[in-house]
């Protein structure tokens, strides 16, 4: 079966398998959450695309799909100019008032809804930047090439969430879907904070693979000041 098939019924399935449909319940319901089914409330249950896997690392999302073998893509929502609040001068370490430029985003892999962004960045980074500019292109190549500015690093928190009613629209899911709730601030190897962006992405296609060392061991020599 493809991604997005639907399950035949359990009275169809179940003597196809010579099993009961109890335990063929079971066993749907272990693969649902498994992830590899996914079940739609009044329409069935469908099989699910394979999560794509993010590690932890500053790149766009243009490159990690990429590099995942998926083709990425962009829809300009939204885009324009607005003063900075107190709090969201405070992230982009910029005075309350400043302009900023903000553009919200459809991210798509495979022509298939991933996430919905909102990008803000000090006017003064990006002068005469038109959201249009961002359709189907990386802002962090934009930066390079345009601007010349590259990143240095960035800090992200990820939280779980679920998906409101507009948010829900765009990624075209049901309403309170398992979502991942993304806020990065990323700087340029001057120091300067050059976005503040807030994503909302796919619980049901989206992963995290972190890499794990083993903590670096005690060394046997260190002792406390004082001691023998």
């Amino acid at each position: 079966m493809d991604v997005g098939d639907a399950l035949p019924p359990e009275r169809t399935l179940a003597p196809e398998f010579g099993v009961a449909r109890m335990t063929l319940r079971r066993a749907i319901e272990e693969v649902v959450r498994e992830g590899r089914l996914k079940r739609k409330h009044g329409a069935g249950t469908f099989v699910a695309g394979p999560k794509i896997a993010q590690g932890l690392a500053v790149t766009s999302f243009s490159e990690d799909m990429r590099q995942r073998g998926n083709v990425p893509s962009s829809r300009t929502l939204d885009a324009g100019e607005l003063t900075a609040s107190p709090k969201l001068a405070k992230r982009l370490e910029i005075s309350s008032g400043e302009l900023v430029m903000r553009v919200v985003r459809l991210r798509l892999a495979d022509d298939a809804p991933m996430a919905v962004e909102t990008l803000h960045v000090p006017a003064r980074v990006v002068p005469e930047l038109e959201g249009e500019a961002l359709d189907d292109a990386s802002f962090y190549e934009l930066l390079h090439e345009r601007y010349g500015i590259d990143l240095a690093g960035g800090v992200q928190t990820i939280e779980a969430t679920v998906t409101d009613e507009r948010e829900s629209e765009i990624l075209e899911v049901p309403l309170h879907s398992p979502a991942f709730l993304f806020e990065r601030v990323s700087r340029a190897r001057d120091g300067q904070v050059v976005e503040f962006v807030r994503s909302v992405y796919r619980g049901d296609r989206y992963q995290f693979r972190v890499e794990l060392q083993p903590a670096r061991p005690a060394r046997t020599d260190d002792h406390p000041a004082g001691s023998a």
